[in-house]
């Protein structure tokens, strides 16, 4: 249902009215910017870890094997991390369309099928 122009007009008031008094909290009401701000600079500090562990597995090469082991373990959480970082950035960015996930690996099969329905017409 949608507003008034009055409701509309009262309601802008209102957003305005909480922005002066708690920019902070309206900026959290608005939407999940500041969440997926977040999510990026995990991602990026997971991309300093990976580059961290790297280092330090090289460099167990020469000194001692506990270090190049400790090296891959911090290059392993570093990756999961930012997986899983990038993908609740980006999460946030699109809407939801209430699809499941069998809905969409549903899709992908019948893309992929489709693809080979056309690949076969091809070489007859």
């Amino acid at each position: 249902m949608a507003l008034s122009n009055e409701e509309q007009k009262l309601l802008d008031q209102m957003e305005a009215a909480l922005a002066a008094e708690d920019p902070k909290l309206a900026n959290t009401l608005r939407g999940s910017q500041g969440g997926r701000v977040l999510h990026r600079k995990r991602a990026a500090l997971a991309g300093l870890g990976f580059v961290v562990g790297a280092v330090a597995l090289i460099a167990g090469m020469q000194i001692h094997w506990v270090l190049s082991v400790v090296g891959f373990v911090i290059m392993l959480v570093s990756t999961v991390v930012a997986l899983t970082s990038f993908r609740r950035a980006d999460s946030g960015s699109t809407p939801r369309t209430g699809k499941t996930k069998a809905n969409a690996n549903t899709g992908f099969m019948d893309k992929m099928e489709e693809r080979w329905r056309r690949r076969q017409g091809e070489e007859n």
